[in-house]
């Protein structure tokens, strides 16, 4: 039995402030109180509208975790109540004429795909719920009295979703950017997490979540970076720096932790058995310190900065306790990165007290909301996508989803189908820009609307209580809205049980329309499936390559970067962060669309093996780039011509890798030279330098530069088997939405 106190309101206190940093308990809050609002006005007869419509429309309003300032946030919100709005009042009207009823869903599901384009994170949710929307539109008679009754139905959820998004602000601020700062130093704690030693051997390679996790770390840096920039352009300045510093120090500390990481892989399996429990025990209290460092961030609260200083000193002890525990040869290679991290964490304390200082905040919302013009395009661009150019996957498939739920509305209105408004609604839902995520949307879609299905039908025939009906539904309605970013399949047969609740409660239970809806359901789901892998289709192995050519010379920029500093002497400065960043972006598209690959047909998957040689090897380059730009610290360690002339055939050997992808006329032969310069490629000066105080680090230097050529060769050696025959003509080298 353990001897740890039972504490079950302090344990709670901490679940709770926990759960207050990830955005599941509060959507699922302000959703199943948007939902049930209007079902209890109608109950009480102070609403005659539609609550069907009405409570669907406020809880999808009241549904997305908007970024970014608060102005901008109200005018999004805005913005999606109308769009509900007017698709329940579109399909109100257009319902008596099937031939403009078929020609509205192609206008409302085309526009779902300029919403895809728009936002990423908030578009293919209002696609989907405008589609839900004008589909129960259609159903009824219609005309111009139904649809103006859907249209203000509509709109009154809508404006009372807004209202369960914006109450809550003067309470509880959100604060936009303190709320973008944390969710860095969330994600950062997350990939420490996900950087867990494997007990057998130190590879990376062994622990397939870092790449994922270094992919949404990049993302979320990026985002954030954005949200700082002021409005007025230029550099942050007063409360807003002092976020800026503490987002860079994020970033600085994730960089150090993954490069020491890259370091240790050298460790022997014998010398790794006995580090591993030392490793472990220093990542779990670096995750813990970030995750403590982002509610403090929010909260302000200095109960919260105490906590964060507690570990933040713990740290301070457990870092020489690691570095005594290593072999010799390696103590001494990666005592500077032990004493940049210890440094780092030295700079973290004040720049996290400078953002919890209250001296300048003297109301609920605090000065930040004095920089966000909602009419200035800056504010917008960091929440939108404005971009003219228009991802020609997009586009392919917003074709396909349009000729798709025209189909379904004509079935749906063709052959009078009571419950056929899901036909089109499955589709949209199923239906992704790429096969895979299509194919595993619509296991999880179907199996979970069957489940629902049956047990929503199984309550209804019951004759549960009205009360009980309702509790039912506000319960259903707060599991799927908790689920939906955690366990899809879970939330679909919640959301299942609620919309069933909602649109038959009313009517009689009968058998014919519950096999109905479930026939609706996997027809719709089927033909998403069916539509993906013959109509138009996009196979990631032809937008894979443009995609990996763009990470290879990115790596090529980047140790251009860090030559360029490393001869000047010169520190880390923003030319070579913006060079990391670039790397390490592009890696992280190029998981994201290996990944995808996956999911493709096998058929289609030809390049998979050496597409994912060739992107791990690139990323263990960045890695290995990312353990040099470390080392830029001023006065850097100047480097002689021989680093330099290193550097031009290393690039070169990228280019030539790249060409080989793009398949362009230069043969295997380029690749064979390449490899032999490579091979010839001294570097003396930094393994041998007599400079006084130079040696260890330019020895450091030297060994991480034979690690990168002896990458760079085995990536010529993969290119060689990559297949010589022209590109397709589809490929594109825009990464998908």
């Amino acid at each position: 039995m353990s001897d740890r106190p039972f504490h079950p309101w302090q344990d709670l206190r901490r679940r709770a402030e926990h759960e207050s940093l990830r955005p599941d308990l509060g959507r699922a809050v302000r959703c199943t109180l948007a939902l049930m609002g209007p079902l209890l006005f109608a109950v009480t007869g102070h609403f005659p509208l539609d609550a069907t419509l009405a409570a669907l429309a406020a809880q999808n309003v009241a549904m997305p975790d908007v970024r970014g300032a608060y102005a901008v946030r109200f005018n999004l919100l805005l913005a999606f109540a109308l769009i509900l709005a007017g698709c329940g009042g579109l399909g109100g009207i257009l319902s008596p004429h099937l031939a403009l009823a078929v020609a509205g869903m192609a206008l409302v599901a085309a526009s779902g795909g300029l919403w895809r384009h728009l936002s990423s994170d908030y578009g293919p949710n209002l696609a989907v719920s405008a589609t839900l929307m004008y589909a129960i539109g259609l159903a009824g008679a219609g005309g111009p009295v139904v649809a103006r009754d859907h249209f203000l139905a509509a709109l009154a959820g809508g404006a009372w979703g807004v209202a369960m998004q914006v109450a809550i602000w003067p309470f509880r601020p959100q604060h936009p950017l303190r709320r973008a700062v944390a969710d860095s130093w969330l994600a950062v704690a997350d990939l420490f997490g996900a950087m867990t030693p494997d007990p057998v051997a130190p590879g990376s390679d062994r622990r397939p979540g870092r790449a994922e996790a270094e992919s949404t770390l990049r993302t979320v840096l990026d985002q954030t970076q954005a949200s700082l920039i002021p409005t007025h352009g230029g550099s942050p300045d007063g409360w807003l720096k002092h976020l800026d510093d503490l987002h860079r120090a994020a970033d600085r500390l994730a960089l150090q932790v993954t490069a020491l990481d890259t370091a240790l892989q050298g460790l022997t399996p014998a010398a790794w058995a006995q580090f591993t429990p030392a490793w472990q025990t220093v990542l779990t209290t670096l995750a813990n310190t970030a995750r403590t460092v982002a509610l403090a961030v929010v909260s302000r609260q200095p109960a919260h900065l105490a906590a964060c200083e507690v570990r933040l000193r713990r740290l301070e002890h457990l870092l020489p306790a690691l570095e005594s525990r290593l072999p010799a040869a390696t103590a001494a290679a990666v005592a500077d990165l032990l004493g940049q991290i210890e440094a780092h964490l030295l700079v973290l304390r004040p720049a996290l007290r400078a953002t919890i200082d209250r001296a300048g905040e003297r109301t609920a919302f605090s000065l930040e909301l004095s920089d966000l013009n909602a009419l200035s395009m800056r504010p917008l661009a960091s929440a939108l996508n404005l971009s003219w150019r228009i991802d020609p996957a997009l586009v392919r498939y917003s074709g396909r989803i349009a000729v798709l739920t025209m189909l379904g509305v004509l079935a749906y209105k063709g052959w009078h189908l009571h419950h056929g408004y899901w036909l089109p609604f499955t589709m949209v839902v199923v239906l992704q820009p790429d096969y895979g995520a299509t194919r595993r949307k619509a296991a999880q879609r179907v199996l979970g609307t069957l489940a629902g299905s049956s047990l929503a039908t199984l309550i209804l025939w019951l004759h549960v209580p009205f009360a009980g009906l309702m509790a039912a539904t506000a319960a259903a309605s707060f599991v799927f809205c908790y689920f939906l970013k955690r366990n899809y399949g879970l939330a679909v047969v919640f959301i299942t049980l609620f919309v069933v609740w909602l649109t038959e409660a009313s009517g009689t239970v009968e058998l014919a329309f519950t096999l109905e809806r479930v026939a609706s359901t996997v027809a719709g789901g089927l033909l998403a499936l069916l539509a993906a892998l013959v109509f138009w289709p996009v196979w990631e192995q032809e937008r894979f390559p443009p995609l990996l050519v763009r990470a290879l010379r990115a790596n090529a920029e980047y140790l251009r970067a860090l030559v360029a500093h490393l001869a000047a002497g010169t520190g880390y400065d923003a030319g070579a962060i913006r060079a990391q960043r670039a790397a390490e972006g592009a890696n992280s598209v190029v998981f994201s669309s290996l990944q995808r690959m996956t999911g493709d047909p096998k058929n289609r998957q030809e390049l998979l093996e050496r597409a994912a040689a060739l992107a791990n090897s690139n990323q263990r380059l960045t890695r290995a780039f990312n353990l040099v730009a470390l080392h830029l610290q001023p006065p850097a360690p100047a480097v002689g011509r021989e680093l330099e002339a290193f550097a031009q055939r290393a690039t070169d050997a990228l280019e030539q890798i790249a060409r080989r992808i793009e398949r362009s006329p230069s043969g295997n032969g380029s690749l064979l030279d390449a490899r032999r310069a490579l091979e010839e490629a001294p570097l003396p000066d930094l393994a041998v330098s007599p400079q006084a105080g130079g040696d260890r680090q330019r020895s450091w230097l030297g060994a991480q530069f034979s690690r990168a050529g002896t990458e760079l060769t085995g990536m010529l050696l993969a290119a060689s088997a990559w297949p010589a025959s022209p590109a397709p003509a589809s490929a594109d080298p825009a990464p998908a939405p």
